[in-house]
């Protein structure tokens, strides 16, 4: 899997358009509502790439549900929706939630946790993986 999403994550950056500066942890324990100014995004990364890298965050939260968040329903709720609402390429955020599993799970071991088959990053990498199919990383949900 590390292979594929590097293969992936490369690909994806030598193909970004549009980049920006994105928020880079976008998700919901950093959307904070106030009562005198609102919704606020806190805990800011300023990462710089196109919009769809903003959603992985997103998919890989919130941890402790780790059953909702690597469901594949879920999965392909949460891009379908939002890629339709923000006109973003489901398959581009789809590989970018794959790659940044992908590493959340390497950050894991880096910060000396032993992980297995009950990581939450570990586990949406794997139902992704498995919704690509042999597509080479293509999305497989033809309406997204």
């Amino acid at each position: 899997m590390v292979r594929r999403a590097s293969e992936i994550y490369t690909e994806l950056c030598e193909t970004q358009r549009g980049a920006r500066l994105l928020h880079g942890d976008l998700q919901h324990y950093n959307v904070l509502r106030d009562h005198h100014r609102g919704w606020l995004a806190i805990d800011p990364k300023g990462v710089v790439g196109e919009v769809e890298y903003e959603v992985g965050a997103l998919l890989r939260n919130p941890v402790e549900l780790p059953a909702i968040l690597s469901n594949p329903a879920t999965i392909e709720q949460r891009i379908r929706t939002l890629s339709s609402r923000l006109n973003l390429d489901a398959g581009r955020v789809l590989r970018w939630g794959f790659a940044q599993a992908v590493l959340s799970a390497i950050w894991y071991v880096e910060d000396g946790y032993v992980i297995d088959a009950s990581n939450p990053s570990l586990q949406l990498a794997r139902a992704i993986d498995a919704m690509f199919g042999s597509v080479g990383g293509q999305t497989p949900f033809a309406s997204i």
